[in-house]
């Protein structure tokens, strides 16, 4: 246990995000710290998860992880109603990107939509956090319930959000893609940053882990670390350590375990993936976001593609057609966010088994080394 277990109340410094509710909570009563991400939650569908976890975490600390994104279209817009954000911003969308996106459902066997089912963006799909007014109503509702640790997954949030969150007695942390992002912040109270390496899943820098963890090792200070991007074992998370982190943040290694509610088909799709079979992609939210490789990914990026959306305008459109295409059963054009280490990812196991065996693989990844250290002397 080192100084950030004693601070956050957990016995392994290994935070688990996921969509999931099951996940977190399973996280947390095994000793790490669970994150739920909530972007894709209505204020209503936030407090019902959060209720659950204060019930299901055994009285274990857990986190919120929400967006917050800095520049949005809703906000250069002036469209500040949550109630009408997403029909606003849904008639924005060129004609001609739909009808890019038509051509490309044709292409695979993908029925126009008669009507009778019209997609609802934030109604249990979609990521209706992206936008500046919705993610402002997710985070009155997430600040109405108890959550031991606030995250930022685009940099860090304003100077009053943190300094609510102090007030209401959680930590704040901060996703940084560069050493950069975290010196502007430096001053405002954050307390954890998490260093989002290129191989991670989602939205990522250029920088690998490598590189990134000990540069913003060096530039925070004494503010902790968390190495994110390619972290699924306890060797992984030995090297990151040793890079200077006091912690890890890991992702994807948990849309394979048996409490996740991925996508059954996705989920084994994903137990037969290369790491190159993942690709950074603007094609999914307008920024650029690691997933799984798609025909969707491969037309938007492609030549004939008409560009991508800025955020959230592409993420709407996405969504829509893509489930479209899953409720068509055409999943050469679903995908999600997952980071490099899919390659690792080869069985479905229980969360309580994969925090297990990334902690004993850590702890005999140090001894090892501290065995070769001594043979060295």
């Amino acid at each position: 246990m080192n100084q950030l277990c004693r601070d956050f109340g957990i016995e392994y410094p290994v935070f688990a995000f996921s969509h999931c509710r099951d996940v977190v909570a399973a996280v947390s009563r095994g000793g790490g710290m669970g994150v739920l991400g909530v972007v894709a939650m209505s204020p209503e569908e936030i407090d019902i998860e959060l209720t659950w976890l204060e019930e299901h975490c055994g009285g274990a600390p857990f986190g919120v992880d929400v967006v917050m994104p800095a520049k949005t279209v809703d906000r250069e817009q002036g469209l500040g109603d949550s109630a009408s954000v997403i029909e606003d911003l849904t008639a924005l969308i060129p004609p001609g990107h739909r009808e890019f996106a038509e051509r490309l459902m044709e292409k695979h066997g993908v029925p126009r939509s008669d009507g009778s089912e019209p997609y609802r963006f934030g109604h249990g799909h979609g990521a209706p956090g992206l936008t500046a007014a919705y993610g402002k109503a997710q985070l009155e509702a997430v600040f109405t319930h108890r959550n031991t640790f606030l995250v930022s997954a685009l940099g860090a949030p304003p100077k009053e959000v943190i300094d609510r969150a102090h007030a209401e007695g959680a930590r704040v942390g901060a996703m940084v893609g560069k050493p950069e992002h975290a010196l502007k912040s430096l001053g405002d109270g954050v307390d954890v940053y998490i260093c989002q390496s290129y191989e991670a899943a989602a939205h990522t820098g250029e920088i690998g882990s490598m590189v990134l963890v000990p540069d913003v090792v060096d530039v925070v200070g004494d503010v902790p670390v968390l190495a994110a991007g390619g972290i699924g074992s306890g060797r992984q998370m030995a090297a990151a350590m040793a890079l200077g982190a006091q912690g890890v943040w890991t992702g994807s290694i948990w849309l394979t375990t048996r409490e996740s509610s991925t996508d059954p088909r996705v989920v084994q799709h994903m137990l037969t993936m290369k790491s190159t079979d993942t690709v950074r992609s603007r094609s999914q939210t307008g920024k650029p976001n690691r997933q799984i490789r798609t025909a969707w990914t491969e037309a938007w990026d492609g030549p004939e593609s008409p560009g991508n959306l800025p955020m959230p305008l592409q993420q709407i459109l996405y969504s829509e057609y893509t489930d479209r295409a899953r409720r068509a059963g055409k999943y050469e054009l679903v995908g999600g966010p997952v980071g490099q280490v899919v390659s690792r990812m080869n069985k479905v196991r229980s969360a309580g088994d994969v925090l297990l065996e990334i902690i004993e693989e850590y702890v005999a990844t140090m001894e090892r080394m501290s065995e070769t250290y001594r043979s060295l002397g």
